[in-house]
């Protein structure tokens, strides 16, 4: 799985692209479609027409990257907020990648912020 810093935005273009394009017509549609810098160090996402396919572009150090995955059987889950091309959460873009559905993951309550005081853990 890929770790990312913080820092690092990640985009999603939701209208399917052609999966032959390669870095050049990528970087383009990066700054045609989403109006971002593909040499800004952000991560830009796109999808295949039939949703099995995804790839990801991203300045490394020295160049352009680019990662591509592709599902033998099934698609990949959009995430729930979908509209036009859109920033997503790291969180997001893992859960898509694995094939999990943010309606069918139910986080669970680890601790609760009580007014004016410190966090403490439920049941105390």
């Amino acid at each position: 799985m890929l770790s990312l810093p913080s820092a690092i935005r990640i985009f999603l273009c939701t209208g399917p692209t052609d999966m032959r394009r390669g870095f050049d017509r990528l970087a383009e549609m990066v700054r045609q479609v989403m109006g971002q810098d593909p040499l800004s160090g952000h991560l830009f996402v796109f999808r295949s027409r039939r949703g099995d396919r995804r790839k990801l572009l991203y300045w490394d150090t020295g160049g352009l990257a680019l990662w591509y995955k592709r599902l033998e059987k099934g698609r990949f889950p959009l995430p729930s907020r979908v509209g036009e091309d859109f920033h997503i959460t790291a969180r997001e873009l893992a859960m898509m990648l694995e094939g999990l559905e943010e309606e069918a993951v139910r986080r669970r309550i680890r601790f609760e912020v009580i007014s004016g005081s410190r966090a403490e853990p439920p049941g105390r």
